[in-house]
């Protein structure tokens, strides 16, 4: 799924200042909802992690999928994610949440405005439910009333709530077949078309696809496997001290959440912080040929399907890069990433038994040496 969430580079002061004389101004809602474990408290799991992160950078990485054992932290980390990321500003009144520097063309809402009135959201991170129908998900039309009276009356879904931000699904491999199918038309167009008894509507739908799941309970399609752009392998802890930290945090936390929040509050700022740079540096990141033909060359040594390995892990490692403050994306970028970028892309090979993390790591050792 090659879309951003929204993340667009940034523009000049003289312009944001211009821009902001000609708007109204709307004061952000007040936040709602129940306190969320920090993210920054979440111990271990660097690389779910890391993967989340940089999927708040460039959304065109694709999304993450987080696979493996139950009580891991996997929702807690994109849940928590969610109250991290900074907020961002929509059009006034859009039900698509558009973004006022580039309205969509093809949002009833936004088409034509040249100064829409300006809101400030959080970035939505909307929960897919496994029983939710086809309408719940992609919106609903009411027929009658487009019949008794000639309007299009259109109740959004799922997918207009997680435009420009992230859309999460717990257990994505047991989501039926024709919701799969629904996700892989809108991942692709980057909009969602609702058709019933001949009626037509269109509204953008771009957002970063989050999934967890446990193996154990089956297979992802390989189809939608392939629209993740990077994939992470969690387990149990193994080591005592990390037990033992991971139980003392979430119980101190279920006993004061207030306080435990306040606590992690100026890492919190830290992270944001951190995001914000990365999206602004973003755009001015090198990407030598070299290491360009580096992606490649371990792409090649995978055998891994098609282009979409190169793009990811380049995509990925400029995130990175953009993350630790780098202006250029070098052979160690590549190596960090590439095992989240690569192991869902490889082919089953009868031969080799290893699992898909020792052949990404083996990989490397053989194009780049140790």
């Amino acid at each position: 799924m090659d879309q951003a969430p929204g993340t667009l580079p940034a523009k000049g002061e003289d312009t944001m200042a211009s821009t902001a004389t000609r708007r109204r101004r709307f004061a952000p809602p007040a936040p709602t909802g129940k306190l969320v474990f920090p993210f920054d408290a979440i111990v271990g799991q660097d690389e779910m992690k890391l993967a989340l992160l940089i999927a708040a950078v460039d959304g065109s990485v694709g999304g993450v999928l987080v696979f493996g054992d139950r009580g891991t932290g996997k929702s807690t980390a994109v849940r928590a994610l969610a109250a991290l990321l900074p907020p961002m500003e929509v059009v006034a009144g859009c039900r698509f949440g558009c973004d006022p520097a580039k309205p969509a063309s093809d949002c009833v809402h936004c088409r034509g405005l040249s100064a829409p009135p300006v809101q400030t959201v959080p970035v939505p991170v909307v929960d897919l439910p496994l029983g939710a129908t086809e309408d719940r998900v992609a919106g609903a039309l009411d027929i009658e009333r487009a019949l008794a009276e000639g309007v299009k009356a259109f109740e959004p879904g799922l997918l207009a709530r997680a435009h420009r931000g992230f859309l999460y699904i717990d257990e994505v491999n047991l989501l039926e077949d024709h919701l799969v199918d629904l996700l892989l038309d809108v991942a692709a167009s980057g909009e969602n078309v609702v058709e019933r008894e001949g009626i037509s509507i269109r509204h953008p739908a771009r957002f970063v696809l989050i999934g967890s799941g446990n193996p154990e309970e089956g297979e992802l399609r390989p189809q939608l496997l392939d629209r993740f752009g990077l994939s992470v392998d969690v387990r149990t802890p193994t080591d005592l001290p990390t037990r033992v930290e991971v139980v003392r945090r979430r119980d101190s936390f279920e006993h004061d959440p207030a306080g435990f929040v306040d606590r992690w509050h100026r890492a919190a700022q830290v992270t944001r912080k951190k995001i914000l740079a990365a999206r602004r540096l973003l755009p001015r990141i090198t990407v030598p040929d070299a290491t360009v033909e580096n992606a490649a060359r371990l792409c090649l040594a995978l055998g891994t399907d098609g282009l979409r390995g190169e793009l990811t892990l380049i995509r990925a490692a400029r995130a990175l890069a953009a993350l630790e403050g780098d202006r250029e994306v070098g052979l160690a970028h590549l190596r960090r990433i590439a095992a989240p970028a690569l192991r869902h892309r490889l082919r089953r090979n009868p031969l080799d038994e290893a699992v898909a993390t020792t052949r990404v790591e083996r990989a490397l050792v053989e194009v780049f040496g140790a």
